[in-house]
């Protein structure tokens, strides 16, 4: 049986351990690099998980550890606007509907803010994300941007936009 839960401050390491291991996995799926990421101190990583913003995994019985991960955040600047980030599952969880479960979980979240647009980013190539979007809502804007400073490899914004009559 698989289960959401909101991570806190001390699902620290949990967390650390899972977004290392997503940095590991897919270094072209994500705006920093392992060598970013895994020098921070654990301080950051507890302060990550309280700032507000919900930070998601998912437990799975048949696996140790988190399973998968996603996040959202809410820019100040933005108010109506949520972004999705962070969106994972290990390679050996796949193929059991964690993702879209997040996902899902994270929009029904920022409909509940009174959110009206969630964005995401995906890697160009990267198919079986940009389909799961998709299916889940989200379309294309065309917008395309660098990874990140260095990388030859673009993302675009994708954006599904809420109804703010739904119920």
């Amino acid at each position: 049986m698989a289960t959401i839960a909101r991570l806190g401050p001390h699902d620290w390491q949990e967390f650390r351990e899972i977004r290392l291991r997503a940095l590991a996995d897919a270094p072209t799926a994500f705006s920093m690099t392992l060598a970013d990421v895994e020098q921070q101190h654990d301080d950051t990583w507890r302060d990550r998980l309280e700032q507000g913003d919900p930070i998601l995994g998912v437990r799975d019985d048949d696996h140790e550890g988190l399973a998968a991960m996603g996040a959202g955040w809410h820019p100040p600047e933005h108010p109506g606007r949520m972004m999705v980030w962070g969106m994972w599952t290990a390679p050996e969880a796949r193929g059991r509907g964690h993702a879209r479960s997040l996902l899902e979980w994270l929009v029904d979240h920022a409909h509940g803010r009174g959110v009206t647009t969630v964005e995401l980013h995906v890697t160009e190539g990267n198919e079986v994300a940009r389909r799961l979007y998709e299916q889940c809502g989200f379309m294309a804007t065309g917008e395309w941007e660098p990874l990140r400073e260095g990388s030859a490899l673009q993302i675009e914004l994708m954006r599904r936009d809420l109804d703010p009559a739904r119920s």
